[in-house]
């Protein structure tokens, strides 16, 4: 790494990783704790999916928040966690990485999308 570059966010690779959640951002939906499924390839991502993104003003920070809408050739990006605001509104523009399709546990099940806001 050259002097003053930033670190890069952790590469995503395979079409099916495995992310773990920390953080309250995104309660109710998903909670501290909860371990992922992303889909790294596959249909273009829509508002309300839930993702893990990079923010452009953050590039070393994967997050996972749910893309509200197309902005800047990036996403707008929010926690389902209005209380919690480490999303676009602090930081911007975020780069998606994949869609998040399943929580493998504590609670197995799909991890529904909800319209954008």
């Amino acid at each position: 790494m050259r002097t003053g570059e930033e670190p890069a966010a952790p590469a995503l690779r395979g079409p099916l990783v495995p992310v773990l959640v920390t953080g309250p951002s995104m309660a109710p939906t998903l909670r501290h704790g909860d371990a992922v499924l992303v889909r790294t390839g596959g249909r273009a991502v829509r508002p309300g999916d839930v993702v893990v993104a990079v923010f452009r003003s953050r590039p070393e920070l994967l997050v996972v928040k749910r893309a509200v809408r197309r902005h800047d050739g990036g996403w707008w990006v929010r926690g389902d966690n209005d209380l919690v605001t480490d999303d676009s509104r602090a930081y911007g523009v975020a780069d998606v990485r994949g869609r998040v399709v399943a929580r493998y546990w504590p609670r197995p099940g799909p991890v529904r999308n909800r319209p954008g806001r």
